[in-house]
């Protein structure tokens, strides 16, 4: 599946956000608890405008993870509104900017709005793709049965089933493999 650049930035940002809840990984441990976590969290998914780097912006940008996950809970028509009041909440004003190394490419809130803000816009502008595209099925949770990880699935027949957080694919076929091998010899 081809998106256009920012597109599948916000959503493996909003992917690798939401993966931090507890309730996404097998161990419960939340990944997003100190400063040093949200600065490992911006090393990866560089953001542009204001940011603060402090415990108040660590806690707001927490505050929207459940809201992110939601995505992943519901189906195409389920997402539509709450994309929606998530741009209603952002005051999203859609712009063309460039910068960096990035061409043209849309940005939706204002530098100056708030972290959590502009991650919820900027979410919420990359599902719309999604959605126009008729690609909703794409945003998957894990099939592994230990793992509630959310994913993108980018493979070209949309046949991806397993998260890369913690290596699910390769254990749960060797858990199919001895599964089988088992029935064989009994």
């Amino acid at each position: 599946m081809v998106f256009i650049h920012d597109t599948r930035q916000s959503l493996t940002a909003a992917v690798d956000l939401v993966n931090t809840l507890p309730v996404t990984a097998s161990d419960g441990v939340d990944r997003l608890v100190s400063v040093q976590d949200f600065e490992r969290f911006l090393s990866t998914h560089p953001y542009t405008g204001t940011i603060r780097h402090d415990a108040a912006e660590v806690t707001a940008v927490r505050g929207i993870r459940s809201r992110l996950h939601r995505l992943w809970e519901v189906d195409r028509d389920g997402a539509v509104p709450l994309v929606n009041e998530m741009l209603r909440d952002g005051r999203a004003l859609p712009q063309l900017v460039i910068h960096d190394d990035y061409d043209w490419h849309i940005h939706a809130a204002v530098d100056e709005a708030p972290l959590a803000t502009r991650i919820l816009v900027e979410t919420a502008m990359a599902v719309t793709e999604v959605i126009r595209s008729d690609e909703y099925a794409r945003l998957r949770v894990c099939d592994a049965d230990d793992c509630g990880s959310v994913y993108i699935d980018y493979s070209r027949n949309g046949s991806k089933r397993y998260c890369d957080e913690g290596n699910c694919g390769n254990r749960m076929n060797v858990n199919a493999y001895r599964a089988r091998k088992a029935r064989e010899t009994a």
